[in-house]
């Protein structure tokens, strides 16, 4: 059975951001909330916690997983990020936004794109997510949860995700915030130009600046 932790979602405790910061650091798998949907995270530094989340979210190894970054110089980390890349990011974040970028030395190969050698990066704006970024000191997983089970124009309470989820994860997260349904845009920043690879949160903020892509 999963350890459930309540967190207040404007100031969220101390001692259990540092307990459930200890439990990813020894490998554990987390079900917890962004700023877009319920996702499924670890430590991205654990190999043995990413593998357990492909597991959990049924993916091949050849499809890439994105993460949570506190900061864009944390970004820049982990993502070879050019003049005009930066500058969009920075206008961007923290915001429902996915950035695909080409990615360094740091991202490991487990959960990059195997041929374009890129990565999916997220600034979330969710003061838990940032809490537990800055307590855990590196990037974090997050896969989409209510998708993994159900097709995703399947709305979920909270209640039956975390059933849906007990067993599966060790920790899972209640912010006392809704559900939500709708996923990151995504922007591939890969190219000279950005692309807009996928219409969701904030998409139209974004329509003027990017190339919409033959599949949206």
């Amino acid at each position: 059975m999963a350890t459930v932790y309540t967190l207040h979602p404007d100031n969220p405790q101390v001692r259990s951001v540092e307990q459930i910061r200890d439990a990813l650091q020894r490998g554990a798998v987390m079900l917890y909330p962004t700023d877009t949907v319920y996702a499924i995270g670890c430590d991205l530094n654990v190999k043995s916690a990413v593998e357990r989340v492909r597991q959990i979210k049924q993916l091949s190894s050849d499809k890439p997983l994105t993460f949570l970054c506190s900061s864009l110089s944390n970004v820049a980390q982990y993502a070879h990020v050019s003049d005009s890349a930066y500058r969009l990011i920075k206008r961007l974040i923290p915001g429902p936004y996915t950035f695909l970028l080409p990615s360094t030395k740091l991202v490991p190969r487990l959960v990059m794109d195997p041929k374009r050698k890129t990565t999916g990066i997220r600034v979330p704006d969710q003061t838990v997510c940032q809490a537990l970024l800055q307590a855990l000191g590196s990037p974090i997983i997050s896969t989409s949860a209510p998708t993994a089970f159900t097709p995703a124009d399947t709305r979920v309470s909270q209640a039956e995700l975390f059933d849906q989820f007990d067993g599966l994860v060790d920790l899972m997260i209640d912010d006392q915030s809704p559900v939500g349904y709708h996923v990151s845009t995504m922007l591939d920043l890969t190219g000279d130009e950005p692309l807009l690879a996928r219409k969701g949160l904030g998409w139209e903020a974004v329509a003027d600046l990017a190339t919409t892509a033959e599949v949206a």
